[in-house]
């Protein structure tokens, strides 16, 4: 990964990145794999972590570059004073096109590092939106209010409706351009069909905070080249059957 092509927005106090998929926020206990954090560090010097995305997650997250600004970053975060939204494609069309779900998450008590929705959990808030629905996927805009372990993941699958490519809360399944478009042949140096997606399809699009000096931040991360594409596909196949 190269970083400085990933740098969305950057002041001498923090630095937002829109992160690839499959990459680490901060680094893992056992330390062996490269982490965004490792690399900021090596680039800036002092880093500091205020929030993080999951690791198969993409899109924006913030380092502060400062005590000062991660202490000011970090209080807004745990007092919800920030706006985090995210897009992502779920698996099938959901009977109501926004909503919310306010559903408990607790750790699952047998599997480590998976969630679970339980009464006794904590609190946990996630408002949706349909962008698109393609049928046998839809486009979802989200916004967490709570920051819970795989959030958005667990509320979906609660609905019936789990993240593309979840492999924890879904099927895990691939997206397949032949499961697309009809008429699809692979082509001649191809033993076999690439996904045109084959990570979780989860980004976390835009967010909002006040800097330092009082003033409204509004950060915006694209979509990465895997999970455009994959739009544009379901795109085409709307159009031709209408």
């Amino acid at each position: 990964m190269h970083l400085k092509d990933q740098i969305v927005a950057e002041t001498e106090n923090w630095v937002a990145i829109n992160k690839p998929s499959g990459f680490l926020s901060i680094p893992d206990r056992e330390g062996k794999e490269i982490s965004l954090k490792i690399l900021l560090k090596e680039k800036y010097g002092n880093i500091f972590t205020v929030h993080r995305i999951d690791r198969d997650t993409s899109g924006l997250i913030v380092f502060a570059k400062n005590e000062e600004t991660h202490k000011h970053l970090s209080r807004q975060f745990e007092e919800r004073q920030t706006v985090k939204i995210y897009q992502g494609l779920v698996i099938g069309s959901l009977a109501e096109k926004q909503g919310s779900i306010n559903t408990s998450i607790a750790e699952h008590p047998a599997l480590n590092g998976t969630m679970i929705t339980h009464r006794k959990g904590k609190e946990s808030l996630t408002d949706y939106e349909v962008l698109e629905d393609f049928g046998i996927y839809s486009h979802v805009q989200f916004q967490i209010h709570t920051g819970r372990t795989h959030q958005i993941r667990v509320h979906m699958k609660e609905i019936g409706h789990p993240v593309v490519c979840d492999p924890l809360y879904g099927d895990g399944k691939p997206v397949l351009i032949s499961a697309i478009k009809k008429k699809y042949n692979l082509s001649k140096n191809e033993l076999e069909e690439k996904p045109i997606l084959g990570r979780l399809a989860l980004h976390a699009f835009r967010l909002s905070f006040t800097d330092m000096d009082g003033k409204r931040i509004e950060l915006e991360a694209p979509l990465h080249k895997d999970m455009r594409a994959t739009l544009q596909q379901l795109e085409k196949r709307i159009k031709a059957k209408r």
